[in-house]
């Protein structure tokens, strides 16, 4: 049941000789790695590396931007690094730093090491023999919402993590900057991203006075729950994590929890529609209470937040999706991604016919 590396796809493979010099140089490993690949993200490639240490054989994790991306912007490795460095001795839930390396000539890109935690990652298929009796479902779903509030409680006052973003005009910003994204990458006419860009520009709510460190893209494929499944042992994926409105990390978290009602293109790539899991007003509302916000103005103002977090993803869909048909990419999930695009716009355009965030 635990996540495990498969062969690695046909045109992303690594030079593990020359891989394997650089470490040798400068981490404690002794021996050659090594390497594999988790086959599911859909944006930085992540491998596994095994190799000898000292004190025994040990697993890490290689984290590089996707061949044919635009490395400087969406991409950047030492960035990410750098928030998992800082936010280790503060949540516990972050996987250890070990290796930051931007000279491009070892991969071609740069590159991060950590450590490998090893748990169980839900993802579009639940692994073999787990249980997901309703009640379970009921508990790692409430266990992921009060993650991201436990994410978003962090003080950040006093410590590197505070000089990661612009908290002012964030909002204006993110809705400006992934509009503009959309328009470049656009491939095919979707009306409901066309009226949800135009809605969202229009209708952006006042500077927030609550700012957090918010990760960006806070989901089950991102979260690692230990074997027992008796807690979460680790948040992936920091690359988007930034300082910001926390209510622009629940509308993404929102966006990806798809409900037995909703569109299959959105069903497939998750477990949230599963029986037991909280829907999305309970997540709000779990939330709410961990925060200790008040709950009807918070389910009211939501719907904004859900309808970005909407049109974000749809937004990387597209770019990886706009990507394929380039011929950047030879994986053929992302030739499906088009259908993600029109799922979230038809989600989005639910949402503002209906202003509310259900499925029915």
């Amino acid at each position: 049941m635990l996540d495990q590396p498969k062969t690695i796809r046909q045109g992303e493979e690594l030079n593990s000789a020359i891989l394997s010099a650089y470490l040798r140089e400068r981490t404690d490993i002794t021996s050659d790695v090594d390497v594999a690949q988790f086959p599911s993200g859909f944006s930085n490639l992540t491998y596994m590396l095994s190799a000898d240490t000292p004190t025994g054989r040990h697993e890490f994790v290689l984290r590089r931007p996707p061949f044919g991306a635009n490395i400087k912007s969406a991409h950047d490795m030492e960035r990410e690094f750098k928030v998992l460095s800082a936010l280790k001795p503060l949540y516990d839930s972050v996987p250890l730093p070990v290796l930051y390396c931007g000279d491009e000539s070892v991969l071609g890109a740069p590159f991060y090491l950590m450590e490998r935690v090893e748990g169980i990652i839900l993802r579009g298929k639940p692994p073999v023999g787990l249980d997901i009796s309703p009640s379970v479902m009921q508990r790692l779903s409430t266990m992921v919402i009060d993650k991201l509030a436990e994410l978003h409680a962090i003080d950040i006052s006093s410590n590197s993590l505070k000089m990661l973003g612009k908290p002012e005009g964030y909002v204006q910003r993110q809705v400006e900057g992934w509009v503009k994204r959309y328009a470049n990458a656009k491939t095919d006419e979707i009306q409901g991203m066309e009226q949800a860009a135009v809605w969202l520009a229009a209708n952006m709510p006042s500077e927030s006075s609550t700012t957090t460190l918010i990760h960006n893209d806070f989901k089950y494929d991102n979260v690692v729950f230990a074997p027992d499944l008796s807690r979460i042992s680790a948040v992936l994926d920091w690359e988007m994590a930034t300082i910001g409105d926390p209510l622009m990390d629940l509308g993404t978290t929102l966006g990806y929890w798809a409900e037995e009602n909703d569109p299959p293109a959105l069903r497939m790539f998750g477990l949230t529609s599963l029986a037991g899991n909280l829907t999305r007003e309970e997540l709000v509302a779990r939330y709410a209470l961990q925060t200790a916000r008040d709950p009807d103005t918070l389910m009211r103002d939501i719907v904004f937040y859900y309808v970005f977090g909407l049109f974000k993803i749809g937004v990387i869909a597209q770019q990886i999706y706009s990507r394929f048909k380039q011929g950047f990419s030879k994986d053929e999930r992302f030739g499906g991604l088009i259908h993600i695009v029109e799922a979230v716009g038809s989600m989005a355009q639910k949402a503002l016919q209906t202003k509310h965030i259900n499925s029915l």
